[in-house]
């Protein structure tokens, strides 16, 4: 029952189902196929691939490519990344405060 808001990337589309806390975010994340971030996050995140499969570029070059039961972590400010995906992918991210350096 929670809304869809969509997200142009640089190219396709990031559907985000969303529930904002205090300091707590919870989104169930669909990125369509061939879509690619229009920017780099430095927001920190726990990123768990619920199905599909994505790469997780940093901006010093480093790849990793994600697939469907694999969790990742990323923290505030430590890196910047970005999300790219060519068949689609669907995630569970949490991010908030806890993943703050400080």
């Amino acid at each position: 029952s929670i809304p869809k808001t969509e997200h142009t990337g640089e190219t396709g589309i990031a559907y985000w189902q969303t529930m904002q806390f205090d300091g707590l975010r919870i989104r169930l994340v669909e990125y369509s196929k061939d879509y690619v971030a229009d920017h780099w996050c430095t927001k920190g995140h726990i990123v768990h691939c619920l199905d599909g499969s994505f790469v997780s570029e940093l901006n010093d070059g480093k790849k990793s490519i994600i697939t469907k039961g694999m969790t990742y972590v990323v923290t505030d400010d430590i890196s910047s990344h970005r999300s790219t995906t060519a068949n689609g992918v669907r995630l569970l991210i949490i991010d908030g405060d806890f993943l703050k350096t400080q």
